[in-house]
């Protein structure tokens, strides 16, 4: 399948660079570029906002939405960041996917995502929930897996090196 034609979730905790990553593979691939932190519902934000984690009830619906918008762009592609921190996460924008999708996970440390986050102006996601994500995360085993510690181009070039 040309590469093109995939729909890639760019994964991982809050502060990996989940959307920096995604916009520069957009325009490495000419494809859109999907942030899916745009398409949780406003009681999803105001919860996080108040450093209440999400449950998976809170998640359901959110990532129903963004496997109805892969769907939408399976046959041109496109690039969507989206947590997706469990396997039952990973399963619901899966569904109905076939191997049209494929999963990047953005793999950092707890102190460099921490480091990062601190430094970060404007998003909603509190440092105080960084833990939670961990604890919550279920790294997978079958993503293109690239640690965030080197600079978005080259986290970019490993990506495009193993989807071609």
């Amino acid at each position: 399948m040309d590469r093109t034609t995939k729909v890639l979730v760019v994964m991982g905790v809050s502060g990996t660079g989940k959307s920096t990553i995604g916009k520069l593979l957009s325009e490495a691939l000419h494809i859109p570029f999907f942030d899916g932190d745009d398409f949780h519902p406003e009681s999803n934000v105001k919860k996080m906002r108040s450093g209440q984690p999400l449950n998976d009830e809170d998640r359901q619906g959110w990532l129903q939405t963004l496997n109805a918008l892969a769907k939408k762009h399976r046959s041109q592609g496109a690039i969507i960041a989206c947590s997706a921190l469990k396997k039952n996460y990973r399963d619901l924008l899966l569904d109905g996917m076939e191997d049209s999708l494929q999963f990047i996970y953005l793999e950092g440390s707890f102190e460099l995502i921490k480091s990062r986050l601190g430094k970060r102006k404007g998003h909603f996601m509190p440092l105080s929930l960084l833990k939670s994500q961990f604890e919550t995360l279920q790294p997978p085993s079958d993503a293109i897996t690239v640690s965030i510690s080197h600079a978005p181009q080259k986290i970019v070039q490993l990506i495009l090196d193993q989807i071609s």
